[in-house]
Protein backbone atom coordinates (compact mmCIF):
# COMPACT_ATOMS: atom_id res chain seq x y z
CA UNK A 1 0.00 0.00 0.00
CA UNK A 2 1.38 3.16 -1.09
CA UNK A 3 1.70 6.18 1.51
CA UNK A 4 -0.85 8.18 0.27
CA UNK A 5 -3.38 5.13 0.16
CA UNK A 6 -2.61 4.31 4.14
CA UNK A 7 -2.67 7.98 4.83
CA UNK A 8 -6.68 7.80 3.62
CA UNK A 9 -7.18 4.31 5.09
CA UNK A 10 -5.97 6.19 8.07
CA UNK A 11 -8.23 9.46 7.69
CA UNK A 12 -10.99 7.38 6.74
CA UNK A 13 -10.64 5.28 9.86
CA UNK A 14 -10.92 8.52 11.82
CA UNK A 15 -13.65 10.35 10.75
CA UNK A 16 -16.27 7.24 11.06
CA UNK A 17 -14.79 6.11 14.59
CA UNK A 18 -14.09 9.79 15.54
CA UNK A 19 -10.72 8.65 16.37
CA UNK A 20 -7.65 5.94 15.99
CA UNK A 21 -5.17 3.90 18.04
CA UNK A 22 -1.70 3.65 17.05
CA UNK A 23 -1.44 -0.12 17.96
CA UNK A 24 -4.57 -0.62 15.90
CA UNK A 25 -3.57 1.21 13.25
CA UNK A 26 -0.33 -0.88 13.33
CA UNK A 27 -2.08 -4.01 13.54
CA UNK A 28 -4.83 -3.39 10.79
CA UNK A 29 -2.55 -2.10 8.58
CA UNK A 30 0.87 -4.14 8.95
CA UNK A 31 3.34 -1.37 9.15
CA UNK A 32 5.51 -0.25 11.82
CA UNK A 33 4.74 2.09 14.89
CA UNK A 34 6.53 4.63 13.25
CA UNK A 35 5.48 4.30 10.11
CA UNK A 36 2.12 5.11 11.26
CA UNK A 37 2.96 8.37 13.34
CA UNK A 38 4.99 9.56 10.21
CA UNK A 39 1.05 9.17 8.45
CA UNK A 40 -0.02 10.88 11.30
CA UNK A 41 2.30 13.97 11.42
CA UNK A 42 1.39 14.44 7.99
CA UNK A 43 -2.46 14.32 8.33
CA UNK A 44 -2.22 16.18 11.56
CA UNK A 45 -0.05 19.41 9.81
CA UNK A 46 -2.54 18.96 6.76
CA UNK A 47 -5.48 19.93 9.56
CA UNK A 48 -7.28 16.58 8.68
CA UNK A 49 -6.74 15.11 12.33
CA UNK A 50 -5.78 16.11 15.70
CA UNK A 51 -2.86 14.05 17.00
CA UNK A 52 -3.58 13.13 20.67
CA UNK A 53 -1.40 10.84 23.02
CA UNK A 54 -1.50 7.25 21.36
CA UNK A 55 -3.13 8.31 18.42
CA UNK A 56 -5.70 10.88 16.71
CA UNK A 57 -8.79 12.04 16.71
CA UNK A 58 -11.16 13.71 14.78
CA UNK A 59 -10.94 17.59 14.01
CA UNK A 60 -13.62 20.07 14.97
CA UNK A 61 -14.71 17.68 17.90
CA UNK A 62 -15.34 20.50 20.20
CA UNK A 63 -16.96 20.60 23.55
CA UNK A 64 -20.38 21.70 22.42
CA UNK A 65 -20.14 19.70 19.16
CA UNK A 66 -22.82 16.64 19.10
CA UNK A 67 -23.10 13.95 16.76
CA UNK A 68 -26.52 12.87 15.63
CA UNK A 69 -27.41 8.84 16.54
CA UNK A 70 -27.15 7.39 13.32
CA UNK A 71 -23.56 8.44 13.12
CA UNK A 72 -22.61 7.75 16.27
CA UNK A 73 -24.59 4.46 16.41
CA UNK A 74 -21.61 3.18 14.27
CA UNK A 75 -19.20 3.73 15.85
CA UNK A 76 -17.11 0.91 18.25
CA UNK A 77 -20.58 -1.48 18.20
CA UNK A 78 -18.59 -4.57 19.56
CA UNK A 79 -17.88 -2.15 22.61
CA UNK A 80 -21.11 -1.27 22.94
CA UNK A 81 -22.74 -5.29 22.35
CA UNK A 82 -20.58 -6.11 25.39
CA UNK A 83 -20.74 -3.34 27.62
CA UNK A 84 -25.05 -3.62 27.19
CA UNK A 85 -24.52 -7.14 27.99
CA UNK A 86 -22.88 -6.92 31.25
CA UNK A 87 -24.98 -3.98 32.09
CA UNK A 88 -27.66 -5.93 31.42
CA UNK A 89 -26.93 -8.59 33.83
CA UNK A 90 -27.23 -5.63 36.58
CA UNK A 91 -31.32 -5.47 35.94
CA UNK A 92 -33.74 -7.81 38.16
CA UNK A 93 -37.25 -8.27 37.12
CA UNK A 94 -39.49 -6.08 39.27
CA UNK A 95 -37.66 -3.17 39.07
CA UNK A 96 -37.43 0.69 37.77
CA UNK A 97 -35.13 1.21 35.42
CA UNK A 98 -34.34 4.84 34.19
CA UNK A 99 -32.25 4.73 30.65
CA UNK A 100 -30.58 7.91 29.21
CA UNK A 101 -30.19 8.77 25.20
CA UNK A 102 -27.44 7.34 23.83
CA UNK A 103 -26.48 4.11 21.26
CA UNK A 104 -24.94 2.71 23.94
CA UNK A 105 -28.37 2.71 26.39
CA UNK A 106 -30.03 2.01 22.62
CA UNK A 107 -28.10 -0.96 22.46
CA UNK A 108 -28.56 -2.16 26.37
CA UNK A 109 -32.38 -1.90 25.58
CA UNK A 110 -32.60 -4.80 23.09
CA UNK A 111 -31.21 -7.09 26.14
CA UNK A 112 -33.92 -5.49 28.58
CA UNK A 113 -36.74 -6.37 26.38
CA UNK A 114 -37.34 -9.81 27.99
CA UNK A 115 -36.44 -9.17 31.58
CA UNK A 116 -40.08 -9.51 32.64
CA UNK A 117 -42.16 -6.48 34.84
CA UNK A 118 -39.68 -4.15 34.47
CA UNK A 119 -40.48 0.06 34.44
CA UNK A 120 -38.50 1.55 32.00
CA UNK A 121 -38.24 5.55 32.09
CA UNK A 122 -36.39 6.91 29.62
CA UNK A 123 -35.93 10.47 27.61
CA UNK A 124 -34.62 8.82 24.66
CA UNK A 125 -37.24 8.47 21.74
CA UNK A 126 -34.78 5.34 20.17
CA UNK A 127 -34.85 3.25 23.53
CA UNK A 128 -38.75 3.98 24.10
CA UNK A 129 -38.99 2.44 20.30
CA UNK A 130 -36.76 -0.36 20.92
CA UNK A 131 -39.48 -1.63 24.10
CA UNK A 132 -42.54 -0.04 21.87
CA UNK A 133 -41.46 -2.48 19.05
CA UNK A 134 -40.71 -5.66 21.46
CA UNK A 135 -44.68 -5.48 22.53
CA UNK A 136 -44.07 -7.01 25.72
CA UNK A 137 -47.05 -6.66 27.80
CA UNK A 138 -45.44 -6.98 31.41
CA UNK A 139 -43.39 -3.66 31.00
CA UNK A 140 -44.10 -0.14 31.40
CA UNK A 141 -41.96 2.47 29.55
CA UNK A 142 -42.42 5.62 31.02
CA UNK A 143 -40.71 8.52 27.78
CA UNK A 144 -40.70 12.14 29.60
CA UNK A 145 -41.34 15.00 26.75
CA UNK A 146 -39.43 18.05 25.95
CA UNK A 147 -37.18 18.85 23.04
CA UNK A 148 -35.63 16.78 21.08
CA UNK A 149 -32.00 17.43 20.50
CA UNK A 150 -29.50 15.57 17.44
CA UNK A 151 -28.76 12.34 19.72
CA UNK A 152 -32.58 11.95 19.74
CA UNK A 153 -32.81 13.05 23.43
CA UNK A 154 -35.80 14.72 24.94
CA UNK A 155 -34.51 17.52 27.62
CA UNK A 156 -35.53 20.34 28.68
CA UNK A 157 -38.36 21.32 31.38
CA UNK A 158 -40.92 19.04 30.91
CA UNK A 159 -38.55 16.52 30.74
CA UNK A 160 -36.84 17.76 33.94
CA UNK A 161 -40.74 18.02 35.59
CA UNK A 162 -41.19 14.78 34.82
CA UNK A 163 -38.34 13.18 35.98
CA UNK A 164 -38.63 15.01 39.19
CA UNK A 165 -41.85 13.08 40.11
CA UNK A 166 -40.14 9.98 39.67
CA UNK A 167 -37.74 7.43 41.81
CA UNK A 168 -36.01 4.70 40.41
CA UNK A 169 -33.85 1.78 41.66
CA UNK A 170 -31.21 2.02 39.20
CA UNK A 171 -29.96 4.35 35.58
CA UNK A 172 -28.33 3.12 33.02
CA UNK A 173 -26.92 7.03 31.91
CA UNK A 174 -25.05 6.67 28.55
CA UNK A 175 -22.25 9.65 28.28
CA UNK A 176 -20.08 11.73 25.71
CA UNK A 177 -16.88 11.72 27.32
CA UNK A 178 -15.25 12.05 30.69
CA UNK A 179 -12.14 12.56 32.42
CA UNK A 180 -10.79 13.13 36.03
CA UNK A 181 -10.90 17.44 36.38
CA UNK A 182 -15.03 17.30 34.05
CA UNK A 183 -16.19 13.97 35.15
CA UNK A 184 -19.05 12.17 32.98
CA UNK A 185 -19.83 14.74 30.35
CA UNK A 186 -22.06 16.08 27.48
CA UNK A 187 -21.77 18.49 24.37
CA UNK A 188 -25.90 19.65 25.29
CA UNK A 189 -26.38 22.01 27.99
CA UNK A 190 -30.01 21.30 28.15
CA UNK A 191 -28.87 17.34 28.28
CA UNK A 192 -27.11 17.76 31.15
CA UNK A 193 -29.37 19.14 32.74
CA UNK A 194 -32.34 16.72 31.83
CA UNK A 195 -29.62 13.85 32.76
CA UNK A 196 -28.78 15.45 36.36
CA UNK A 197 -32.17 15.37 37.32
CA UNK A 198 -32.45 11.12 36.17
CA UNK A 199 -29.09 11.27 38.63
CA UNK A 200 -30.88 12.39 41.11
CA UNK A 201 -33.70 10.35 40.83
CA UNK A 202 -32.05 6.79 40.87
CA UNK A 203 -30.62 4.86 43.95
CA UNK A 204 -28.10 3.40 42.07
CA UNK A 205 -25.70 5.28 39.04
CA UNK A 206 -24.08 2.98 36.34
CA UNK A 207 -22.63 4.78 33.84
CA UNK A 208 -21.97 3.11 30.50
CA UNK A 209 -18.74 3.94 28.38
CA UNK A 210 -16.68 2.99 26.08
CA UNK A 211 -12.68 3.58 26.13
CA UNK A 212 -12.97 5.99 23.31
CA UNK A 213 -14.80 8.29 25.88
CA UNK A 214 -11.96 8.98 27.89
CA UNK A 215 -10.25 12.32 27.95
CA UNK A 216 -13.14 13.65 25.57
CA UNK A 217 -14.78 16.39 27.78
CA UNK A 218 -18.30 18.44 26.56
CA UNK A 219 -19.21 21.97 27.65
CA UNK A 220 -21.88 20.44 30.28
CA UNK A 221 -20.83 18.03 33.33
CA UNK A 222 -23.50 15.36 34.31
CA UNK A 223 -22.19 13.79 37.00
CA UNK A 224 -18.77 13.73 38.79
CA UNK A 225 -16.38 10.14 38.71
CA UNK A 226 -17.26 9.35 42.52
CA UNK A 227 -20.58 9.49 41.93
CA UNK A 228 -20.91 6.05 39.61
CA UNK A 229 -21.34 3.68 41.76
CA UNK A 230 -21.01 1.17 38.99
CA UNK A 231 -18.28 2.32 35.52
CA UNK A 232 -18.86 -0.14 32.40
CA UNK A 233 -16.14 0.16 29.78
CA UNK A 234 -14.27 -2.31 27.83
CA UNK A 235 -10.86 -3.69 27.46
CA UNK A 236 -9.13 -0.64 25.14
CA UNK A 237 -9.53 1.32 28.27
CA UNK A 238 -6.15 2.68 28.51
CA UNK A 239 -3.72 1.77 31.67
CA UNK A 240 -3.92 5.59 33.08
CA UNK A 241 -7.72 5.23 32.70
CA UNK A 242 -8.21 2.06 34.26
CA UNK A 243 -6.22 3.54 37.28
CA UNK A 244 -7.84 6.78 37.55
CA UNK A 245 -11.31 5.69 37.67
CA UNK A 246 -10.77 2.70 39.81
CA UNK A 247 -9.62 5.44 42.09
CA UNK A 248 -12.91 7.10 42.02
CA UNK A 249 -16.47 5.09 40.67
CA UNK A 250 -17.39 2.49 42.85
CA UNK A 251 -16.70 -1.08 40.85
CA UNK A 252 -15.26 -0.14 37.51
CA UNK A 253 -16.10 -3.26 35.37
CA UNK A 254 -14.93 -4.03 31.69
CA UNK A 255 -16.13 -5.86 29.08
CA UNK A 256 -14.23 -7.99 26.16
CA UNK A 257 -15.61 -7.50 23.01
CA UNK A 258 -13.80 -10.64 21.45
CA UNK A 259 -15.85 -12.68 24.08
CA UNK A 260 -18.88 -10.87 25.52
CA UNK A 261 -19.31 -13.46 28.54
CA UNK A 262 -15.57 -12.67 29.69
CA UNK A 263 -15.82 -9.04 31.75
CA UNK A 264 -12.98 -8.44 34.04
CA UNK A 265 -13.40 -6.38 36.87
CA UNK A 266 -11.24 -3.61 38.70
Amino acid sequence: MLAQQRQQAILERVRRNGAARVADLVRELGVSDMTIRRDLEVLAERGLIQKVHGGATATGSGSTEEPGFAAKSVRQQPEKEAIARRAAELVRPGTAVALSAGTTTWTLAHHLVDIPELTVITNSVQVADVFHRAGRAGQTVVLTGGVRTPSDALVGPVAVSAIRALNVDTLMLGVHGMNVRAGFTTPNLLEAETNRELVAAAQQLVVLADHTKWGTVGISTMAKLEEADVMISDTGLPEDARSALSDQVGTLLLADPADTAQVVAQ
